[in-house]
């Protein structure tokens, strides 16, 4: 298999590099996280103009045409920095459900909104008593002239700021019937929708979201209507994909951080680097950091796999691989750092919280570990 980048896909990763090394410093990030939005929106423009929003879109709607491993390298771009703006909210998950299952007039309309960077979208699909559960869907939307839409959303990535829903909601069968999923399309200022933002543990924005009685009009529905939960499946396999990247970026420079530390803090008069034990678990860690990128780009790879058996099993063995990376080198980078690794002031424990919120996104190792072992069974 032939690993070696393209031209574009080369100067895709040198523009980004510039561009966050610019822009992005720690000191930056934290002024970030403190505008309205808990991103920069002037930023996000920039994105729309170096063509990062169009990178998984079709040219015929202002694209980039890229694949999955474009959205992988720039995924690690943004990992190695703890990038705050919603580019998996809007591209990779909702833009995912809309390259599957949207009509040709819905493409129409709000991809080239979302290359540009005028519009936002979140992904609506997990609910309180569902945890990691993609049947457990209690919202429902019933049609008569048009659609009603009833219940709550949990954990919606950027779902406070995002101009437009995209909703999984029942039109059909029981709380955990596969069938009878339906997914639409949902202006966030529609009334009767109430929207709680906070943030998550390593700052990025989240909201829970509640719809009571929201009318819909018929072209809302995305796709085809009871049969959405293999599309489901898809966009949160493409979230896994994107976040193990994005994890594997994180451990790159926890690893850097790590070795520049042991290399200059000084004890009894010599770099503790120099201690022997503490090699060993640089070794360890930068051991961990290389499986971790293995398995990231098994996902990467598996999201083309037709079969979708075998495509949900490598992705569980991904997100399982890329988890118990990420916690081994974000653990060890805390504990060699000592108590200023947990500080604000310092980026390790950012880093450190990032990775752990990214272990539980589209269910944590225990719940894949589950998984794959019902399939063995």
């Amino acid at each position: 298999m032939d690993f070696d980048l393209t031209e574009d896909q080369r100067l895709l990763t040198e523009s980004v590099v510039r561009l966050l090394g610019d822009t992005y410093s720690f000191e930056q990030r934290k002024q970030m996280l403190s505008l309205p939005n808990g991103y920069s929106e002037r930023l996000w423009r920039q994105y729309a103009e170096l063509g990062l929003l169009g990178l998984p879109f079709a040219e015929d709607f202002g694209g980039f045409g890229g694949g999955p491993v474009d959205v992988m390298l720039l995924m690690q771009a943004f990992g190695r920095h703890l990038v705050l703006e919603p580019y998996l909210a809007t591209v990779v998950l909702s833009g995912t459900a809309l390259r599957l299952a949207g009509s040709d007039a819905q493409q129409a309309e709000i991809i080239p909104a979302i290359v540009s960077g005028k519009t936002t979208l979140a992904f609506a699909h997990y609910e309180r008593q569902a945890r990691y559960d993609m049947t457990d869907v209690l919202t429902a939307a019933k049609h008569q002239d048009d659609w009603l839409l009833d219940g709550a959303k949990s954990v919606v990535l950027h779902g406070d700021t995002a101009d437009q829903l995209l909703v999984s909601a029942r039109t059909s069968g029981e709380r955990d019937d596969p069938q009878g999923l339906s997914l639409f399309m949902v202006d966030a200022s529609s009334p009767g929708i109430t929207r709680h933002g906070y943030a998550l543990r390593d700052g990025s924005r989240a909201a829970e979201i509640s719809f009571s009685s929201v009318h819909l009009p018929t072209e809302a529905l995305l796709g085809e209507q009871d049969n959405a939960l293999p599309v489901i499946e898809r966009v949160v396999q493409a979230g896994i994909a994107a976040t193990a990247a994005e994890v594997v970026g994180g451990m790159e420079t926890l690893q850097a951080m790590t070795l520049d530390y042991l290399r200059t803090r000084q004890q009894f008069g010599r770099p503790i680097g120099e201690n022997q034990a503490l090699q060993h678990r640089a070794a360890e860690m930068l051991v961990n950091l290389e499986q971790g990128r293995s398995m990231a780009m098994l996902a990467t790879m598996m999201l083309g796999e037709p079969d979708p058996a075998e495509r949900a099993r490598n992705i569980s063995l991904a997100k399982v691989g890329v988890g118990q990376a990420g916690r081994f080198v974000s653990q060890n980078a805390i504990q060699l750092h000592g108590g200023i690794g947990m500080t604000d002031e310092y980026a390790a424990g950012h880093f450190f919280r990032r990775i752990m919120v990214f272990e539980h996104l589209f269910g944590d190792i225990a719940y894949h570990l589950d998984k794959l072992a019902d399939d063995i069974d």
